[in-house]
């Protein structure tokens, strides 16, 4: 890949719109129809967030482990408002700032859905974060984690930077999937370096095509997914976009429609950028005659 927006390749199936013949999203054992990832966290109530959910159109779902109260101050529980028949619900290690911690979390995190009897009980989304200022993960603490993890049984979906090498190392740890950031976390600003996003694509998926990379964080409009997925991603992942937004139900709904639309375009293969003018139409039989010549 070069520094511009890559075309579709190697016989790729056809959009994210139902009845283009555009394969599954696998990741690991899993495979899902939609390629868009929903948090649970930040919203006003949880019909908003449950209403939400249903308009994403979303099939994975995370929960923050550590820090989701399972009941809120009118004594109703998240998990009344989550259907676990329809989604598959990713535990989520947000909060933790050590490997060691990383760990814990993501076993209670595999306890708690063994309960529920949730098929996603062997699988986790890695964060272990380097401060609390800018939320950007630790590289070093993320392979320690995640090999840990690997060794225990998980499936591991592992939040990086936009590194190329931070996110090669932590796919050579054992993760499942990598999910780079388009920026900081609940920060809203989109995608802020394009380059890099590709150049991790380049990293991940030089052994490997079908690795599947996910961009996670920094999402602020549905333009950002678009971005995302036409350079290549495989998925996005969002929260703070759609529980935030004064339309939260809405929004997700505009979330859903960009992931598709992303995905139709980077597949259909857009055209090259040029310096100058490409007439749609061809000049031959032009009566009038062409100034400048």
């Amino acid at each position: 890949m070069s520094g511009v927006i890559p075309h579709a390749r190697d016989g790729a199936g056809v959009g994210g719109a139902a009845g283009l013949g555009d394969p599954p999203l696998v990741i690991g054992t899993r495979r899902f129809a939609s390629r868009l990832i929903v948090g649970t966290g930040k919203y006003a109530d949880l019909e908003t967030m449950r209403r939400a959910l249903d308009a994403s159109g979303a099939e994975v779902i995370t929960v923050a482990v550590r820090r989701e109260r399972l009941y809120n101050e009118r004594g109703q529980s998240l998990l009344e408002f989550i259907d676990t028949s329809r989604y598959t619900i990713l535990p989520n290690t947000a909060g933790c700032f050590t490997a060691e911690d990383a760990v814990r979390v993501a076993r209670l995190g595999r306890d708690l859905l063994e309960q529920l009897g949730n098929p996603g009980a062997s699988w986790v989304k890695l964060e272990v974060l380097g401060d609390r200022t800018t939320l950007l993960p630790d590289p070093m603490g993320t392979v320690e984690a995640c090999r840990e993890l690997v060794k225990d049984g998980f499936e591991v979906l592992a939040y990086t930077s936009d590194d190329p090498i931070a996110a090669a190392r932590i796919r050579e740890a054992g993760a499942t999937s990598v999910m780079p950031a388009g920026s900081p976390i609940g920060s809203g600003q989109g995608v802020l370096n394009r380059n890099n996003i590709v150049l991790c694509l380049e990293a991940l998926k030089r052994e490997a095509r079908d690795f599947p990379v996910i961009v996670d964080a920094g999402v602020g409009a549905a333009s950002d997914v678009s971005i995302a997925m036409e350079l290549g991603a495989d998925g996005v992942l969002l929260n703070t976009a759609v529980a935030h937004a004064k339309e939260p139900v809405r929004m997700a709904r505009a979330m859903r429609l960009a992931c598709q639309a992303g995905r139709d375009s980077y597949l259909a293969g857009r055209i090259p950028k040029k310096l100058y003018a490409s007439a749609s139409s061809p000049w031959e039989g032009v009566i009038a005659p062409i100034p400048g010549e």
